[in-house]
């Protein structure tokens, strides 16, 4: 009954609007919808794989336009998050190094094996690997996000969206540009440019680079001395090489390589910890109970986290896929290459054959310590036995004061992703045209890690190679993934549209886990040094269908309707812990091998559901008002959880979670010249419907879904004035607020962030159309920290050992955002 209530409104408004608003002649600027400029030319957006306007596509899409971005120094995927309501994304740490969620529905952060429920596709490549959310980009025409499921045009991994990214291609005439910039919060520097422009009369190059130091970019706590001081810094480097070819009218094709670099002061990102209901800062728990450490930190939660130096004990040698790790400061490096060729052939007037080629090359290392805590002097909890007793490695090196992080990882996540798409589009004369198309992906993935979960060289190095982490173990996962699909538009009358489409997609994955070493001391209860088994093997297809109904009003309203599904491919995962259980992966018995390929082993993700919506544009085309209302239904959504007392991971399928709400979007380019207004407004109910036992055994069913405001909007305002003939002012400015929400998915008791909201603004004076410009621009301006996610600190007291001076551990480690930045700049292009 509510879904045709927002039926009937949406259609009564329709019917309310004014009909023969003369239609303006359309253009693919690159402009802002709904979060930037408004504008009364047609914005462009790719996302049925061909060129529509913003208001005839029959879904939910914001799009960012290179003015928005530019003007707020947008480079990282969580800078997106102000200007679209609803969209959360999470940086840092260890396993997949981020997260991204669209109407309360993403993947996880922790696990490396899962792709993303909201697919990452950058200039028509869509990239498998979340460690993309942690790489910068800039020089960017467009981003556009899909809200919805999108797997007909965009395959197995956007079941709950698309965050699209286009980059900036060369122009048809010389054009230069730069940028150099000061942030006074994180110390900052950033400095970018480009060249574009033709060589000939057919070939077309763009350069463009950027770097960006920021030497405060996490703000430690104050007390302890840090290996890498007080704050924690991060550098990184953006280039980019775009060619278009345009030979002849029948023929184009276009060549971008991106190359990330990326330098930093361990994995984790911004976050802090939260000390539960306990009130306090909770020891870390060792060696099955025989030691403690107190936590060290404060438990404010103010963005000024005590992330720990490596315990001098576990630093002595800590073995990785190179050379071992002998210091006690984390660090993280990241380097990533990508590439994509496009080539269009016009075949005839009615058929384009497209192909997109894609290549991506990651590799990234980092050390630090997930324990998030860990400050001399260490202590026995055995009565009467002195540390030095049980753990005399930890006691040559205590003392107060001492930094003692333990939980030390040493990840190195390496991707080598090919893809491969062919498109076969129509256009032709009468009311029927299609599009069929086929896709390839190979991925190989590695990941390999030591990590420590007692550790046991708190008592002493492995007495054969020396090494000072628990085990090592090295997982190699290969995939490849083909899919077909076809879809059509008819146009059943001159205003009433059907279109539709089916993909089958068909995947297979195998993995080979290898052990390479474990300490002496764990024999009895983890696998031998040199342990091997797989190819362990899962595989899964799929039939994605879509049907959407859109009548034209008038030229300038249409409403809609929408049915979709989507699915996100299940698979092995590769955080299990190398205990005797994986012995039964080599086993001889078929009964015993299954059993155990069970337990690393998750399903499918799938989704269905549909969108009304409609689209408007008023007083000739100067004010924009869009709404949609959606209904989706996630079945066997992948959760990852994590265990802070057994030190384990917890990889499973929720039962079902269920997202209904409604969107508006509006936008006015007022009649005081130079002055625009657009605003936003999402409600969100999303909820796990079905019965849902959490990795930490409770039953979630009928509780919110992690990362899902009920409310969530902002509104924005830009203003340009002409001081002088060749002096222009431009003032803008940025509110979005967010109603509360959870920010995990372990109990039903989880950490909720409070409802916020955010300011950002710029002023800047500078020559009209931006030959020149100086800029003062803040973000976060009232210095807004809130939570991502949140998540059982590791090394927590269990209930059952717990004593009245050592309580149960509930501290709650949260990741969080980058709180307040101000830039001061200075531009040119010509």
């Amino acid at each position: 009954m509510r879904v045709m209530r927002w039926t009937a409104s949406l259609l009564a408004l329709g019917m309310a609007l004014p009909f023969g608003v003369a239609r303006a002649e359309e253009a693919p600027p690159p402009a802002d919808a709904a979060a930037g400029i408004p504008s009364n030319e047609d914005i462009i957006v790719t996302a049925r794989k061909k060129d529509e306007t913003l208001q005839e596509v029959p879904l939910t899409v914001t799009a960012l336009g290179s003015a928005t971005l530019e003007k707020y120094n947008v480079t990282k995927m969580a800078d997106v998050v102000s200007r679209v309501p609803t969209l959360n994304v999470q940086v840092g740490g260890s396993g997949s190094g981020g997260q991204i969620s669209l109407r309360g529905v993403g993947s996880s952060n922790i696990s490396a094996a899962f792709d993303s429920a909201v697919a990452v596709d950058f200039d028509g490549v869509q990239i498998s690997t979340m460690r993309i959310v942690q790489s910068g980009f800039f020089d960017t025409q467009q981003i556009e996000v899909l809200k919805g499921p999108q797997s007909l045009f965009f395959g197995k991994s956007a079941s709950a969206g698309v965050l699209s990214i286009k980059s900036a291609n060369p122009t048809s005439t010389w054009q230069y540009g730069g940028k150099a910039g000061y942030e006074f919060e994180e110390h900052g520097y950033l400095v970018n440019g480009y060249i574009s422009g033709p060589v000939t009369d057919t070939f077309g190059i763009r350069l463009a680079a950027q770097y960006n130091d920021a030497t405060r970019y996490i703000t430690m706590q104050e007390g302890p001395v840090y290996a890498n001081g007080k704050y924690r810094g991060l550098k990184d480097f953006v280039g980019r090489f775009t060619a278009a070819w345009e030979p002849s009218n029948t023929f184009r094709a276009n060549l971008k390589v991106q190359y990330n670099h990326q330098n930093g002061d361990g994995a984790n990102g911004p976050g802090d910890i939260y000390c539960g209901k306990n009130g306090r800062a909770d020891e870390v728990y060792l060696l099955g109970g025989a030691v403690a450490i107190p936590a060290g930190y404060d438990c404010k939660v103010d963005g000024k986290p005590y992330y720990p130096d490596i315990a001098p004990a576990l630093a002595a040698k800590l073995p990785t896929s190179g050379a071992p790790i002998t210091s006690v400061a984390p660090y993280s490096r990241s380097n990533l290459w990508f590439s994509r060729l496009s080539m269009d052939l016009k075949i005839s007037d009615q058929f384009t054959l497209t192909s997109v080629t894609g290549y991506v090359d990651l590799d990234a290392f980092d050390v630090d310590n997930y324990s998030y805590g860990g400050l001399g002097p260490a202590f026995s909890l055995v009565p009467g036995v002195p540390l030095s007793a049980i753990a005399p490695a930890l006691d040559a090196t205590n003392g107060t004061g001492v930094q003692l992080g333990v939980g030390t990882g040493t990840p190195l996540n390496q991707t080598q992703q090919f893809t491969q798409e062919l498109r076969l589009a129509s256009k032709l004369d009468g009311p029927f045209n299609f599009m069929v198309g086929a896709f390839y992906e190979h991925r190989r993935s590695v990941f390999d890690t030591a990590q420590q979960i007692l550790p046991i060289a708190f008592v002493a190095p492995d007495p054969v190679t020396g090494f000072t982490s628990d085990y090592r173990k090295r997982i190699v996962t290969k995939g490849d993934a083909w899919s077909v699909f076809g879809s059509a538009t008819l146009d059943l009358t001159e205003q009433l549209e059907l279109s539709g489409g089916l993909r089958y997609t068909k995947e297979k994955r195998n993995q080979i886990i290898d052990v390479p070493y474990t300490h002496a001391y764990l024999a009895a209860a983890f696998v031998p040094s040199g342990f091997k088994a797989g190819p362990i093997r899962f595989d899964d297809d799929n039939l994605s269908p879509e049907v959407s109904l859109r009548y034209k009003i008038n030229p300038d309203v249409n409403v809609y309707a929408s049915y979709k599904t989507g699915f996100k491919s299940g698979g092995i995962d590769n955080s299990a812990l190398p205990t005797l259980g994986l012995l039964g992966l080599n086993s001889s018995d078929p009964a015993v091998k299954a059993a155990a390929e069970s337990g690393i082993k998750y399903k499918s993700e799938s989704a269905k559901g549909g969108e009304i919506g409609i689209k408007s544009q008023l007083d000739d085309r100067r004010m924009t008002l869009n709404a949609s209302a959606f209904y989706y239904v996630f079945k066997d959504l992948q959760v990852q959880n994590f265990d802070a007392v057994a030190i384990q991971f917890i990889t499973l399928n929720a039962g079902e979670v269920t997202t209904k709400g409604a969107e508006v979007n509006w936008s006015w380019r007022t009649p005081l010249e130079g002055l625009a207004l657009s605003a936003n407004l999402a409600y969100t109910h999303a909820k796990f419907t079905k019965t849902f036992l959490s990795g930490l055994g409770q039953d979630l069913k009928g509780r919110d879904a992690p990362r899902a405001p009920h409310w969530a909007g902002n509104v924005a305002f830009d203003y340009a004035a002409p001081l002088t003939d060749a002096l222009e002012l431009g003032l803008s400015g940025n509110l979005t607020f967010t109603s509360s929400y959870l920010a995990a998915q372990d109990s039903n008791d989880d950490y909720r962030q409070d409802g916020y909201a955010t300011v950002d603004g710029s002023i800047s004076i500078g020559a009209p159309g931006g030959r020149w410009k100086l800029a003062l621009v803040g973000t976060n301006l009232t210095n807004k920290l809130w939570v991502n996610t949140a998540g059982g600190r590791p090394f927590l007291t269990p209930a059952a050992a717990a004593t009245a001076s050592l309580p149960a551990g509930d501290d709650k480690v949260l990741t969080m955002n980058r709180g307040r930045q101000v830039f001061v700049e200075a531009s040119f292009k010509f």
